[in-house]
């Protein structure tokens, strides 16, 4: 015959997404997991309760005894619950996908002395790397397509988050095993996770920011002004989709010069605008700021970014060898 006890945790496993919304009530289920800061029900994403084939151990409500524990689990048990709906804004398969990026971010190792390291700094890319969102792992999993073979690959990773910091996505740049380059693949630049909206953070935001298009190039503008935040955005559409945080007064639109790019731009410029935001856009006169870097000396490059002004000093500095709009 079954224990009591055994009994009881098999009908709360069978529950569980029950439970967490009751206990973890601070939390929100994503894919099959639920998720928040801790048992405590303190908001956050460092505790992850698994909502399928789940029966073993759980963890107790504050109470002093085991003997309080199994009694709140029968007057749980006992008492009507609401129906379960999925009322977050995400859907499970784009948890699931934010799920698989923070594994691959946790299995990443540090980006100093890596082959991912060499590809920024073979970019001519100087910006202190010790504090930037980014890793490396030696051997990511690459497919051309869903049906291909897959291979793998050294890959640089970062992570890409929201205004409140959290970790909502990755972006992978694929690596030449034998070359300080990108792998000569169809697409060596892949996301994963909720990236529109978000970025990749270079420090962290208050009043000013700078915003850019590639993580390369937001480097080299970090190479040439490392005192400034900055945010890599990933794509010219993910750029005119960045989420403007809550505070910010100025921001600096660093934009790659292409239809794209200067299209991207104005489209933020003009929802910033809208929020009251201060706004300068500066286009850069190579194709991007790390292609300028590259064939331009540092010091002119270092000429383009602005300082972090109070709101109503001069916004565009006076030495600008860019396009100013």
């Amino acid at each position: 015959m079954q224990s009591p006890t055994r009994t009881l945790s098999r009908s709360l496993a069978e529950n569980v997404e029950a439970v967490c919304r009751h206990y973890l009530s601070n939390g929100r289920r994503c894919g099959n997991y639920w998720i928040v800061g801790d048992v405590n029900n303190n908001a956050g994403r460092s505790l992850y309760v698994r909502l399928k084939g789940l029966f073993g151990k759980g963890a107790r409500e504050g109470f002093a005894s085991f003997r309080d524990t199994l009694d709140e689990a029968r007057r749980y048990l006992r008492a009507p619950r609401e129906t379960l709906t999925e009322h977050n804004g995400r859907s499970s398969s784009e948890c699931d996908t934010i799920a698989l990026a923070r594994k691959i971010w946790a299995a990443s190792r540090p980006i100093a002395a890596t082959k991912a390291e060499a590809y920024l700094r073979a970019r001519k890319i100087t910006a202190d790397l010790n504090a930037a969102p980014l890793r490396y792992h030696p051997a990511l999993i690459y497919r051309e397509s869903l049906n291909s073979p897959p291979r793998k690959l050294p890959a640089l990773v970062a992570a890409v988050t929201d205004n409140k910091g959290e970790i909502a996505g990755i972006h992978r740049t694929f690596l030449d095993p034998g070359r300080h380059a990108k792998a000569t693949v169809a697409s060596p630049r892949r996301s994963l996770g909720a990236i529109l909206g978000n970025g990749v953070h270079f420090g962290e935001i208050d009043e000013f920011a700078i915003i850019g298009e590639g993580i390369e190039t937001v480097l080299s503008l970090k190479s040439v002004a490392p005192h400034l935040p900055m945010v890599a955005a990933l794509s010219a559409a993910h750029l005119a989709a960045w989420k403007i945080p809550a505070g910010l007064r100025r921001l600096v639109v660093a934009a790659d010069n292409d239809r794209a790019g200067r299209s991207a731009a104005r489209k933020l410029a003009e929802r910033a605008k809208a929020d009251g935001v201060a706004v300068a856009t500066f286009v850069s006169r190579g194709g991007d700021f790390n292609n300028y870097l590259q064939h331009i000396a540092p010091d002119a490059l270092g000429h383009q970014c602005p300082s972090s002004k109070k709101p109503g000093a001069p916004d565009a500095p006076a030495r600008l060898p860019l396009t100013l709009t």
